[in-house]
């Protein structure tokens, strides 16, 4: 019993490190070509975060264990699949929502928190105008409806990890809004410098944080 305690928290160690080299790597020196290789090392931390928010879960897990593992499989699928972007959009799409439900799961209502609403609103209106409207000038309405609708959900996930009080969530649900901004920025509106490196450098973030989130669920 000792012996796999200590296993377990040594696991618990090395795999942070193990995610965030496998992250500088795919940043930093994975090839472009050919393509399924590149997906391969952009999907490797996303594998080694799940594994270590699966280690992380408590004997007696409910809900919010679950579907926050469910959500990190959905968005392992997006970075596979957003070179195909509606594929990669719908996938990422089904993982906040299974992010909102078990933030949800554990939400508590104060006023404070039911007032952080405001704040997100007003960044989601900040960022739909120019968003939307650079991709009706492009010609591609037929992203509207989608992106849009991505827009409100992630927002909404967000707001639910707010009123969880969970600060792993909370700081995982901000970076991972951030990290979409600057992406959907980057490919409709304008140019973002290092548009590469803060994209993917706040979505590692992002999802290691509400893997970890898992362990203050208990």
């Amino acid at each position: 019993m000792t012996s796999d305690r200590g296993l377990a928290n040594r696991r618990r160690h090395w795999v942070p490190a193990a995610i965030v080299l496998t992250a500088v790597f795919y940043i930093g020196f994975a090839p472009g070509d050919p393509l399924w290789l590149s997906l391969a090392f952009k999907v490797l931390p996303m594998m080694l975060i799940i594994g270590y928010a699966i280690s992380l879960l408590p004997a007696d897990r409910d809900r919010v264990h679950t579907f926050i593992v469910i959500g990190l499989g959905f968005c392992a699928i997006g970075d596979v699949t957003l070179e195909w972007f509606l594929v990669g959009l719908t996938a990422f799409l089904l993982g906040h929502l299974w992010y909102l439900a078990g933030f949800l799961t554990r939400a508590r209502v104060t006023s404070a928190r039911v007032a952080s609403v405001v704040p997100l609103a007003a960044l989601g209106v900040a960022i739909a105008i120019p968003l939307l409207s650079a991709i009706q000038g492009a010609g591609d309405t037929h992203l509207l409806l989608p992106v849009a609708g991505y827009i409100i959900v992630i927002l909404t996930m967000a707001w639910a990890a707010l009123l969880s009080g969970n600060r792993w969530a909370i700081v995982g649900s901000l970076l991972f809004v951030t990290s979409d901004a600057i992406l959907s920025w980057n490919m409709f509106v304008a140019d973002v410098t290092f548009s590469g490196l803060l994209i993917m450098a706040t979505y590692y973030s992002a999802q290691f944080c509400i893997a970890r989130s898992v362990a203050d669920f208990g």
